[in-house]
């Protein structure tokens, strides 16, 4: 507070100041927020620092960033992150906007003495209206978390409201998530079993949905008690450990210390994968669960019958198991002798592997096992992506399903920056070139997307547009075989925990652009910027999309119409990743190569430049 007085003082009634400025997304404060004429000052102070570290300018970077992306009245103000160092030796500094033009600027260094004369400086330097102070600070906040981000969040006492986008028109989360708090209290109330479908585009909040009912319901002792669950390896364990990490976090900084194991195992609790789930509830096939309520994430994506049972009798010694994964995973609450709730979170055209038995299956194991559940149903999963309308006929005469419009989340969160990059990918999937070019002009108002044939170019691109700690990384469809001459293998396994959490000095994360992930590594999981290396399986012709699989020393061709579209799904997974902007690279190829020859790279080049995507040059 010393350090501010001065410059309190000299600016006395020209703005407003803010101290411990709460951000839910990232669960922390801002020091302080100085509003002074027509700057918005964001301050971090480090007490007792002899150096700028890399990790606080990221970090106040950090915070500009919130109140630029996030909060109303701050995206036309110019933002200035200042990081002070207490005990630091005088740097030199300089006002800088950044590549996106937003009028956020780059942090300064500077030093206590030096902060007043640092202000003035700013002021000097940037032209500007002047902030209305009181209307500034009625700015409503809407924040659109990472999914890492909203899971910290929840499970650290913050409400979805505080977390995701409010207001008449766009609480859709909040809408949904109530929808699903009123079957819970009415299926308890009046001792009955149902079972929720909620659908959503890519992004839109579907898993957020689900961690919201979980974290409302973490008390073991509670009747409502609620476990989330997925089969997605990757999501799973990177969510357990920032959770875990988090926690201690927040725990040492109040002066309490946990060891980061104990931490883990109550985590493990509350988000589950749903084949460990599965095996539990295999140990007795009595005994209900200690959950009343179930929610499923990408459901769709549970096993058929013909894996499951393969897997019974591999892995379990269990021959004749003739249950599917839906099927059995619902028998597991049906235990239960008064309520039960199953919530299913389904998303479309994201099944990505063999035996995933799609959502068909889960309504036919009610039909067939379970006539006596309550079925509540987004009316969305009659879209052709659900792959569901045939079998959802069979509801037609069905005295026990509810269609609810709020069990549907419309709009992709992912992309703040623009809500179309869903319909986009899909247009471009489906090859509707003029809807695309007509999207794509949308979408790029706000979100940059450039077209390349030079992977180190597009690594430069998405590095140079990265700001704080925004984690950028490549991706690559895991049947693409053919870019070990971009040192790209995808037969290396990467580590999703190290590559979604770690720090930049780390080589295991995303940031060094090394390792890649597939989209089985990042279904689920987002980055703020990303560089899609697009491989010869999945080739535009005149004919339309060819599949292709790398055998041995050849592509050969996909004809099976399921394997065709995992591919294409996993396409859509991968172009619908990055938050704020994405480099697609088709690679040049090589006519000395066979197995790189140019003409199965330029069509699907040609075919990306004609819907006119920007050429990075």
């Amino acid at each position: 507070m010393d350090i501010l007085r001065l410059v309190l003082e000299q600016f006395r009634g020209q703005g407003r100041v803010l101290f411990e400025f709460s951000i839910p997304r990232l669960g922390k404060r801002i020091d302080v927020v100085l509003l002074i004429q027509h700057i918005l000052f964001v301050i971090e102070f480090k007490v007792g620092e002899k150096k700028f570290s890399g990790s606080a300018t990221d970090q106040v970077w950090d915070y500009g960033l919130d109140l630029k992306n996030f909060h109303e009245t701050t995206h036309d103000a110019a933002v200035l992150p200042i990081l002070v160092a207490t005990q630091a030796e005088p740097v030199p500094y300089t006002f800088t906007y950044s590549l996106q033009d937003d009028k956020l600027l780059r942090p300064i260094h500077v030093t206590p003495g030096a902060l007043l004369d640092a202000i003035r400086a700013a002021l000097r330097a940037i032209k500007g209206p002047t902030i209305a102070a009181d209307s500034w600070e009625s700015g409503r906040y809407h924040p659109t978390p990472t999914i890492v981000e909203a899971a910290m969040a929840l499970y650290s006492g913050h409400s979805v409201e505080e977390i995701s986008r409010r207001g008449a028109d766009d609480d859709h989360i909040g809408q949904t998530s109530s929808a699903i708090s009123e079957v819970i209290r009415d299926s308890r109330n009046t001792s009955k079993k149902s079972i929720c479908f909620v659908t959503g585009v890519p992004g839109a909040g579907k898993t957020l949905v689900g961690l919201d009912i979980a974290t409302k319901h973490v008390d073991k002792d509670s009747e409502l008690y609620s476990v989330f669950l997925s089969g997605n390896d990757p999501l799973v364990a990177v969510l357990r450990e920032a959770l875990a990490r988090d926690k201690v976090r927040r725990e040492g900084e109040a002066g309490r210390k946990v060891k980061k194991g104990t931490t883990l195992d109550e985590v493990k609790m509350f988000i589950q994968n749903v084949h460990h789930f599965r095996d539990d509830c295999l140990k007795d096939e009595q005994r209900p669960p200690i959950e009343h309520v179930a929610l499923f994430d990408e459901a769709q994506r549970a096993w058929n019958v013909a894996k499951t049972a393969d897997f019974m009798r591999r892995k379990k010694g269990k021959s004749g198991f003739t249950h599917s994964e839906p099927e059995f995973l619902i028998s597991c609450l049906n235990r239960h002798p008064d309520w039960a709730v199953v919530v299913c979170l389904v998303g479309g055209g994201q099944e990505i592997n063999t035996g995933e038995a799609g959502i068909g299956e889960w309504v036919e194991s009610l039909l067939r096992s379970f006539p006596d559940w309550h079925i509540h149903m987004s009316p969305h999963l009659r879209d052709t992506e659900y792959g569901a309308g045939s079998v959802l006929k069979l509801l037609t005469d069905y005295p026990k399903v509810t269609w609810n419009e709020h069990f549907h989340l419309s709009v992709s969160m992912r992309s703040f920056r623009a809500e179309h990059v869903s319909t986009l990918v899909k247009s471009v999937l489906d090859i509707e070139e003029k809807g695309a070019s007509t999207v794509l002009k949308q979408v790029l108002e706000r979100y940059p997307i450039v077209l390349t044939r030079d992977l180190q170019l597009a690594k430069k691109w998405v590095r140079e547009r990265a700001r704080g700690s925004e984690r950028y990384g490549v991706v690559v469809s895991s049947e693409a075989q053919r870019l070990k001459p971009y040192a790209i293998d995808v037969r290396v396994s990467t580590d999703p925990i190290h590559w979604f959490l770690a720090g930049k000095e780390d080589v295991r994360s995303s940031y060094y652009l090394e390792d890649v992930a597939t989209e089985f590594q990042v279904q689920g999981l987002e980055l703020d910027w990303a560089c899609l290396v697009w491989d010869a399986d999945f080739r535009f012709t005149p004919e339309g999309w060819r599949h292709f699989s790398f055998v041995g020393d050849r592509w050969n061709r996909i004809h099976k119409d399921t394997r065709q579209m995992y591919l294409k799904n996993a396409y859509r997974v991968l172009l619908t990743r990055a938050r704020q902007g994405m480099a697609i690279v088709v690679p040049n190829g090589d006519d000395a190569d066979p197995t790189r020859d140019r003409s199965f790279y330029d069509p699907t080049f040609d075919y990306l430049k004609r819907l006119g995507i920007p050429i990075l040059r």
